[in-house]
């Protein structure tokens, strides 16, 4: 068992906490907090180490559930002590810090994940492999006004998970972004729309939005042969797909004709989702690149390219 301790504990960070208790992959050693209220807290269930240097010493694996701005620092002094991370997302606070751990953690061999969570939800996981060489996609993730999430952008608290979930897809560098935004309640924008165009020609369309009436987290795919829909929220999928059209005798089978003459047929399939905890298993997937000493699904370069991204769209806002 790795021997882990958690730096954060705030939402997500005390969420991390108490499922790695759960695991059969990870022992618990303790976890840090600046806030004595949350130590208190948690106190009676966890070790609470008031040192954090201590707590390093005292592990394998760091997670970093802090707030962005301390990433950097933190996870410099685990890498420096020769501890593999696991860090929150946004990587860092600038793509400058990103690079910098990037490079500290291949120069001592050690492994790194970021919390990009939506690459492990059943949703997605169920058609992941359908996605190929998409032409168009089209992101929407809304949400409710919550105080937690507004001391940086949209486009790092909602966005990002997006553009990490578009940037594993289309291996093509990116040719142009354009984004505009508005601060509604927050000193940073609160609502954003970028437009990606891509070398290969693929396009991003990603709108964010914490103002919102109703959540929403819905990502479509359009690809010459197939459309793909995935609802990250309700986790559900749903996948159209064009062939073309053959002698049938089923009198349900939808044919369409084009302007050519030429007949298509249309399927419509709703994988299936295996129901899964995506933070249970983003933990097991860097268990297992650390005992493998493979490459983590969600790499600190996947996090240095999602937070470059996003850096451009905050700049071109």
């Amino acid at each position: 068992m790795l021997k882990v301790g958690v730096i954060g504990t705030g939402h997500l960070g005390s969420i991390h906490l108490k499922l790695l208790k759960k695991s059969n992959l990870y022992k618990v050693i303790g976890f840090h907090d600046s806030d004595l209220k949350r130590s208190k807290e948690l106190g009676n269930d966890f070790v609470y180490f008031k040192d954090s240097n201590e707590l390093i010493n005292s592990v394998d694996v760091v997670f970093i559930c802090s707030n962005t701005p301390s990433h950097h620092f933190i996870a410099k002094k685990c890498l420096k002590n020769n501890k593999h991370i696991f860090i929150e997302k946004p990587i860092t606070s600038t793509i400058e810090q990103a690079k910098e751990l990037v490079d500290l953690a291949k120069e001592n061999n050690l492994m790194g994940q970021v919390g990009h969570v939506e690459r492990f939800n059943p949703a997605y996981v169920s058609v992941k492999e359908t996605i190929k060489n998409p032409k168009f996609i089209e992101c929407h993730r809304l949400a409710e006004f919550n105080p937690r999430g507004n001391d940086v952008s949209v486009v790092l608290d909602l966005m990002i998970h997006d553009i990490d979930i578009v940037l594993s897809i289309v291996k093509s560098k990116i040719k142009s972004v354009n984004a505009n935004g508005v601060c509604v309640i927050s000193e940073t924008p609160d609502i954003t729309n970028a437009r990606v165009e891509f070398e290969n020609g693929c396009v991003a369309n990603f709108t964010a939005s914490r103002i919102s009436l109703k959540n929403m987290r819905k990502t479509r795919f359009f690809q010459n042969d197939a459309y793909i829909s995935v609802d990250f929220l309700e986790k559900k999928s749903e996948v159209v797909k064009i062939s073309e059209a053959i002698n049938s005798l089923d009198k349900y089978a939808m044919i369409i004709k084009n302007n050519s003459g030429k007949k298509k047929q249309i399927y419509y399939k709703n994988p299936v989702i295996n129901p899964a905890n995506s933070i249970v298993k983003e933990h097991e997937s860097f268990a297992n690149s650390i005992s493998n000493n493979s490459t983590p699904i969600i790499s600190l370069e996947d996090g240095y390219l999602a937070l470059s991204l996003a850096s451009q769209i905050i700049k071109n806002i």
